[in-house]
């Protein structure tokens, strides 16, 4: 079986932004971000990002902005060779639709343990929001609890 750490994007990947990130020019990587995937995937550790983007449902970006700014940050990170093994993201809003996929619900992060195998007492799941940790704890994966936009070499010590 495979141990994962499965990532929020916005604040734990890159700089969050109130006014939500859906552009390149909009999407900044966090500090420490490169290097502290480099030494968790040294450690035999494999990636899923699962995110929420309720701007789709809000009208204030599409779908296939997602999938761009997703192609640009995933080459990035094949750039430092990192290799993310997939990314979920929730388009809808909590007030308008009942979704399974939404975080702080698991259905993302039941799918990514399906399909990659994954031993979920084993991995870990490192948000910047409560409805974060709620997702992991629901599937038992172990979860991180981070300020906004840490810095990750600052928290390699509760993984490796």
């Amino acid at each position: 079986m495979n141990r994962a750490i499965f990532l929020d994007r916005d604040g734990v990947i890159n700089i969050d932004n109130p006014q939500f990130t859906y552009t390149i020019e909009g999407f900044s990587f966090n500090e420490g971000i490169f290097e502290a995937l480099k030494l968790f995937q040294s450690k035999g550790f494999i990636f899923v990002i699962i995110t929420n983007q309720s701007g789709i449902a809000r009208k204030i970006y599409e779908h296939k902005e997602v999938a761009i700014l997703h192609d640009y940050m995933l080459n990035e990170f094949a750039n430092h060779g990192i290799k993310i093994s997939e990314i979920y993201y929730c388009p809808h809003l909590p007030q308008v639709s009942n979704c399974l996929c939404r975080k702080p619900d698991s259905i993302s992060l039941e799918k990514a343990i399906a399909r990659f195998n994954i031993d979920a007492a084993s991995s870990y799941f490192i948000g910047d929001r409560q409805r974060d940790a709620d997702a992991a704890i629901k599937v038992g994966v172990k979860p991180i609890l981070i300020e906004e936009n840490t810095n990750l070499n600052e928290i390699i010590h509760l993984i490796v």
